[in-house]
């Protein structure tokens, strides 16, 4: 490999770990606008072993509004990311594909959202973690994912004591 060419290929693969923090970021923030600019056009994703949906990323983005509105706090940690560039057209780095594992902690809404702020208050109520294998392509918008499809590994639901959940006592004085 020239140096230009590995030069090219390093920048590649920040662009690409770049729309991945970007799709992980849109999630959890519940940036739908976001998250239906990383696909290409023809670009869909596959939740079904998760429990949702397939489909484009406008349908997506729809059942991720409905299901994901159910939770405060959002946290995916999308790590082990392996990185492996393809052929589209015979032109080298055209496509690219990433699997990467996650753990996905959150939190359920609840009254008064935001407010408290006690340990009991932030800790997740549901973990659930699993591989995502993403299939990129190289746009003239720069990449943009063309598949998501997420294998949900396993997931649990975090049940506490009610002493636990309620609120923090005021301090004397208070």
């Amino acid at each position: 490999m020239t140096q230009r060419v590995e030069l090219a290929t390093v920048m590649d693969r920040l662009a690409v770990d770049e729309l991945i923090t970007d799709y992980a970021v849109a999630v959890d923030d519940g940036d739908w606008e976001a998250y239906r600019a990383l696909f290409a056009p023809e670009g869909r994703a596959d939740y079904r072993s998760a429990g949702g949906v397939e489909g484009d990323a406008v349908q997506i983005a729809g059942w991720l509004t409905r299901s994901l509105g159910l939770f405060a706090m959002r946290q995916h940690l999308i790590v082990n990311r392996r990185v492996s560039f393809g052929l589209l057209e015979g032109d080298t780095g055209d496509t690219a594909r990433v699997r990467a594992d996650y753990v996905n902690p959150m939190r359920f809404a609840g009254p008064g959202e935001g407010t408290d702020t006690s340990p009991a208050s932030t800790a997740p109520d549901f973990v659930c973690g699993g591989r995502y294998a993403f299939g990129l392509l190289r746009t003239t918008e720069g990449w943009r994912l063309r598949e998501v499809v997420v294998q949900e590994k396993w997931r649990t639901v975090i049940t506490r004591p009610a002493a636990e959940a309620a609120p923090p006592a005021p301090l004397p004085g208070n």
